[in-house]
């Protein structure tokens, strides 16, 4: 394999607001041998994910961030082309942490196996994987959404989003999805079975959550925080969740991050605003994952990916979640 060429991304710089191609180093080196404990993996897809972003700064956080001079960290899929490894063998295809990079060597510390016959290997970036994992537990965990409740979700056509809201609709709740564009809200309804939409791009939202949510607003998916978070803690009911999944609206800002002003609803109305990191749930991630499939098998789960071909795009697709561009789960085929 010492022919062969890595080409890599690595951490220059932690960013101020948005990263881009200059935050990082480009470089290719040699492929190496795997050491004892270590195998080879040529990456074949990456999963591109608004933590990210987080990931590049200094600072506590659930996870350490990349240091610099690092690979940048990302998900991915991948076949094992060398192991020194005895539980991965030459042809296992597996699913982990391969960075942004052709290949990678090393520890499969995380790594398990994932089966291209049974689904294509990006869905294993999605809806079988800790996308569809996050939107599972964050949902059904945290926000516990009852039969008949009022569950609204922003970010609602991205990849966490469009399963979430589609699981709640396999729980008998009225889903209502906000969206950017009138492409992302069609989608929502006609191919989701979603119950109303709020285009976010076109017109008021809180508008739009008192047409769509005239009772309150039971369970809140967030995945943008800033303003549209302040809208619907407006709109809330009594005794509702508030699931903080994500909040990529605040993710570049160059000064502090922009809390709720409207808190004070969750007193009113009893309510509660809890966090969410999937790793919690890391031992409960097969048993999810086979309803998740069986879900998909009955044709009650969809799952859309965005594919970007090129490893050299890296820094301006990953930008594509930021700017809304993305169509469902945004992978990066190598």
């Amino acid at each position: 394999m010492t022919t062969q060429t890595n080409r890599q991304f690595l951490l220059a710089k932690r960013p101020v607001g948005a990263a881009t191609r200059e935050t990082f180093t480009f470089q290719e080196v040699p492929v190496g041998e795997p050491a004892a404990g270590q195998i080879l993996v040529k990456n074949e897809y990456l999963s591109l994910d608004p933590a990210m972003r987080g990931w590049m700064n200094e600072g506590k956080s659930y996870i350490p961030p990349v240091g610099i001079g690092e690979v940048m960290r990302a998900l991915g899929v991948g076949k094992v082309v060398a192991s020194n490894n005895p539980g991965f063998a030459v042809g296992d295809y597996v699913n982990g942490a391969l960075g942004v990079q052709d290949y990678f060597l090393g520890e499969p510390r995380g790594f398990y196996k994932v089966d291209p016959k049974l689904a294509p290997l990006p869905r294993y970036l999605s809806a079988l994987g800790m996308t569809g994992m996050t939107a599972y537990f964050a949902l059904l965990d945290v926000g516990a959404p009852k039969a008949g409740d009022t569950v609204v979700l922003s970010g609602a056509a991205g990849a966490v989003g469009s399963i979430a809201g589609q699981i709640a609709k396999i729980k008998g709740c009225r889903v209502i999805g906000i969206a950017g564009g009138a492409d992302k809200c069609k989608f929502l309804i006609d191919e989701l079975g979603f119950d109303g939409v709020i285009d976010y791009k076109n017109e008021d939202v809180a508008a739009g959550l008192k047409r769509e949510c005239p009772k309150g607003v039971d369970v809140y998916f967030d995945n943008v925080g800033g303003d549209i978070l302040d809208a619907v803690l407006s709109r809330l009911a009594q005794k509702a969740r508030v699931v903080i999944c994500g909040a990529i609206s605040q993710y570049n800002n160059k000064e502090a991050v922009k809390g709720p002003a409207n808190y004070l609803s969750l007193l009113v109305n009893r309510a509660r605003m809890e966090g969410f990191v999937v790793m919690d749930y890391a031992a409960q991630f097969a048993a999810a994952g086979q309803e998740m499939a069986g879900w998909m098998a009955k044709g009650q789960l969809q799952s859309r990916e965005d594919i970007v071909e090129g490893l050299e795009t890296f820094p301006e697709t990953l930008m594509k979640l930021f700017s809304g561009e993305n169509f469902g789960k945004l992978v990066l085929k190598v």
